[in-house]
């Protein structure tokens, strides 16, 4: 169970900082009216967990904070992992 924990926390580590990174290169690449990140594939890497990446990547690159579905769907996606991380977490410790 410990070898799993561990893993968990490095592909969540991962995921979120790849959530993050992109937030911030499509932001660079916006602002250089160069090709951009789809918007599903930003949408992808919260739903596969890295939610907080994509949370902050949003503030600390002030990036898609207009597009209504990014202001609440991030964030929505993040309690809902957190509900479910909660759930899994007091159901097995």
């Amino acid at each position: 169970m410990k070898f799993f924990g561990a893993m968990l926390i490095v592909y969540l580590a991962i995921v979120n900082v790849v959530a993050f990174t992109m937030m911030g290169v499509d932001k660079y690449r916006a602002k250089r009216d160069e090709w951009r990140i789809r918007e599903r594939t930003l949408f992808l890497f919260p739903l596969l967990g890295g939610s907080v990446g994509g949370v902050l990547g949003m503030q600390v690159f002030h990036h898609k904070t207009r597009h209504w579905y990014f202001r609440f769907g991030f964030p929505l996606i993040l309690v809902v992992q957190l509900v479910v991380a909660a759930r899994i977490y007091f159901h097995f410790f």
